[in-house]
Order: structure tokens, then sequence, then C-alpha cells
């Protein structure tokens, strides 16, 4: 994986954008030769229109993003990337229609756009083909060699047959620290010199996959291959890397304490995200007040009640905050006490299921977005009944606290609407991500990838 400001992105996923972003500049300037053509003009030099060319190319790939063009479905499914791929050009030219009718003459003539959604469209789909071909192969993954035959060294096993998986295991090595659960694991005492083991199969990174550390762990033998340019990684972080998230079942404080991620440089991150919240907020609030007030006249006349919801919520640090919300369930939906909603939950009102699929409930919280309680990007915030109850039943669960709420987050855009402990255990592990290794750049991702969760209501309840 390439780490890219402290975010991990797979080889598979940057080689897979890289392509694209060539085929719709070629796309673009194929588009332009053909319509130059029917007019009877000339082409003139690239130089000319590089800012248009370069401006359709990046508003399609940013479309392909927001809508989960390289996410892990499409990754496996050439049917679901087909279809989200016709989503995104779809949205991107439309994007750029309004643009060229703002700024007539600053992008694409909107009659050459129609060939450049057709060009893109082939040309896109014939890359994919064909990329996919190579990346299906060996070829384009690190060769792994785990330290361990044990329920890590399975886990890991199961983690690189995934389609999406950047790496591929050439060997298990069992160490005798307990029960042997990879069967075909070679024993240590059957490699003389593990240098050369490693060399001879090619591996390009080690794995530390030991249930017990305690007189397993070869020093020696580690600072042999680390000396001969193998990357040697633990199995926390290595997990952290290929899944996005921090896996709760095998991390230790020390871990948290020794491995990279909580410094001091978000400091500015911080500034700058504080000063996107404020502009944004106010722009948002502007544009959306017609919405909301439409919305909140049509929960009035759906069911008695307020339009409104206030409730308490738990944010920076562990204070308390009012969100507000337009409500989607009954006025009476709390009077046997707090829970979490359930799937298909009598509570919620008729024109409640239309804006929690579509998100329209969470607007008004934009508000506290601009007062600075929260923030558009960060861990969903909690009713103090449900934290007190989780920083009880979950480790670490108070870390997610150490950054502001969030409208949307890291967890609420890789893993759906929760109900349970269970869940709520899961999306710990993306929230301690998030919080371990936001910047920007996360942030700016994140947000992209809301308009996927949106569009197909992923994780609406």
């Amino acid at each position: 994986m390439i780490r890219l400001f402290k975010h991990y992105i797979p080889h598979a996923v940057l080689l897979l954008g890289m392509v694209d972003l060539v085929l719709l500049l070629l796309a673009g300037e194929f588009a332009w030769h053909l319509r130059a053509s029917q007019i009877g003009t000339g082409v003139g030099v690239i130089s000319e229109r590089l800012l248009p060319l370069g401006g359709f190319a990046l508003t399609i790939w940013i479309a392909m993003i927001a809508v989960g063009v390289y996410g892990s479905d499409a990754l496996r499914s050439m049917r679901y990337a087909c279809a989200r791929l016709l989503v995104a050009i779809s949205m991107g030219i439309i994007a750029l229609s309004v643009i060229d009718f703002i700024a007539p003459g600053a992008t694409f003539w909107r009659s050459t756009l129609l060939y450049a959604m057709g060009f893109s469209i082939v040309m896109l789909i014939f890359g994919r083909l064909l990329v996919s071909a190579f990346l299906g192969t060996s070829a384009f993954r690190r060769r792994v060699l785990v330290l361990g035959a044990g329920e890590r060294a399975e886990r890991l096993r199961k983690l690189s047959e995934r389609p999406e998986s950047g790496f591929v295991i050439v060997s298990y090595l069992a160490m005798n620290e307990g029960a042997l659960v990879v069967e075909e694991a070679i024993p240590r005492a059957a490699i003389h010199d593990i240098g050369r083991f490693v060399e001879n199969l090619g591996v390009s990174e080690l794995v530390l996959a030991l249930e017990e550390r305690r007189n397993s762990l070869p020093l020696k033998d580690l600072l042999r291959v680390k000396t001969r340019g193998v990357h040697i990684n633990e199995f926390s972080s290595f997990l952290e890397r290929e899944t996005g998230r921090v896996d709760l079942d095998t991390v230790n404080p020390s871990w948290l304490i020794f491995s990279d991620g909580f410094s001091s440089g978000r400091m500015v991150s911080s500034a700058a995200k504080r000063v996107f919240d404020i502009l944004a907020s106010g722009l948002l609030l502007v544009l959306t007040l017609p919405v909301i007030a439409l919305f909140a006249l049509l929960v009035k006349l759906d069911s008695k009640g307020p339009a409104f919801f206030r409730q308490k919520r738990v944010g920076l640090f562990g204070e308390q905050f009012d969100v507000i919300k337009l409500r989607s369930m009954t006025a009476d939906a709390e009077k046997d006490g707090q829970k979490w909603a359930d799937k298909n939950d009598v509570r919620i009102t008729r024109i409640g299921k239309f804006i929690r699929k579509v998100r329209i409930d969470e607007l008004p919280q934009t508000w506290s977005v601009l007062k600075g309680e929260m923030s558009f990007v960060g861990p969903r915030p909690e009713v103090p009944k449900f934290v007190a109850d989780l920083d009880d039943k979950l480790p670490y669960y108070a870390e997610r606290h150490m950054v502001k709420p969030g409208i949307t987050g890291w967890a609420q855009i890789n893993y759906p609407y929760g109900a349970s402990i269970e869940d709520a255990r899961h999306k710990l592990e993306y929230d301690l991500y998030y919080a371990k290794n936001y910047t920007p750049f996360l942030d700016l991702l994140i947000l992209l990838q809301t308009l996927r969760v949106v569009l197909w209501s992923e994780g609406a309840r």
C-alpha cells in the first residue's frame, strides 16, 4: 500500500485511478477532435485546451471517487463497477454542463461533452477489464511471509483471499507458539537460514502473527531479514493498514502509544478543519434553508409533535451538547427510554423513512457545526446513556472523543448502521483509525464518499 497523508491507499486502487485519469484525458481529447472535424474547424494546439481537458478529467474522476468506483465491491464485481461508472460519468457531465452554462467558454462545449461521455464510458470499462486482468495475478501483490500458524495467521489468510487484497501469502512459519491452525505451515526447525528462505521466495514483507511472543520471537533471524531490505510489520499495524481500522481484538495500550498517529501536527489540520467547517456550514445553511423549512412542514403534517428533535449528545473531550435534527420518529418515541433504532422500526414515521434515507434529517446539525460543537467529519455523536454503557463494555471507547463528532465519518461510510454492542465495537475500530490518522486529505475523501452513502442509502436506518 501507498501511504498518502497518513492514509493507506492500496496499490491496485492507485494504479486503477491513474489509468482512469489518463483515459479520461484521452477521451476528452478524442471528443474534441471529433467535434472539430464535424464543424470543419482546426483542433488547435493541445496546450490551449489543457485547462478544459484537465477540468473535464478531474471532475469525472472526483465523481468516480464519490460514488464508490474504487471501493471493494467495485473491485470484486465488474457489473457493480460498470453501474457506478455510469452514474459517476453522468453526474460529472451534468456538473460540467452547469459550469459551462455559468461560465461559457471556460470549459468544453456542451456538444463536445456528449462525445466525451461516450468515449469515457467505453474507454473506462475497457481499461478496467484490462487492468483487472493484470491485478488478478500475483504480479501486482506484495509477497508476504507470515511468522505464526495460529488464529492470527488464519485471519491473515482470509484477508489475503479477498479479491481486492493487495498481498499474497507465500508461506507460513510455525514458531512453536501454540496450537497449529494453518496446517501447511513449515516448522521453524525445518528452515536452516530464514534470511536465505526469504530471499528464495522473493518475500517483500514479513508479518509477525505470533499468538505468544514469549520465547518465540527469533530476534537474530528478524535482524538478518531486516538487513536484507525486507519490511517487517507487527500484526496490529498490518491489519490497520490493510483494513482501515484498529483491530480491538489484538491491539494493546503500548501499541497505541508507540505506533504512528495522534501526532502534534494535527494542530494545523484542526485549524484548517475549523476554517472549512465555518465556511461550508454557513454556505450550506443558506442553501438548504428552504429544504429544511419544507421538510419541517411535511414532518408537522405527517405526525403530531414538533418538527425538530433536540437531544443531548457527547462531543469533544466528553462534553455534552444539544444536537438538532428533523424529527423522523413519533413524538413519544422515547417514552420507554432511549434505545437504538431497529430495522423497520415502528417508531419511524412515513416521512421519517424518506428523510433518513437521503439524510435530510441531518441538515439542521449544520448549525452545531457552525457553533463549533461538531464538525462535518468525525465519529458519530452518541447519547450520554449509550456512551456510559459502551465505555464500560468496549476498550478505548473514550479515545473516540479526542476528536470532534461529525455529521459523517470514516465509520459511517465503511460500516452499515449498527444497533448492537457488536456493531458499536466494529464502528469503534473505524473511529479509532480516524482519530489516530485524521488529516484534511482523509476528511476530503470521507466527504466525497458520503455521496455514495446518500445515493445508495447505505447505512441509513
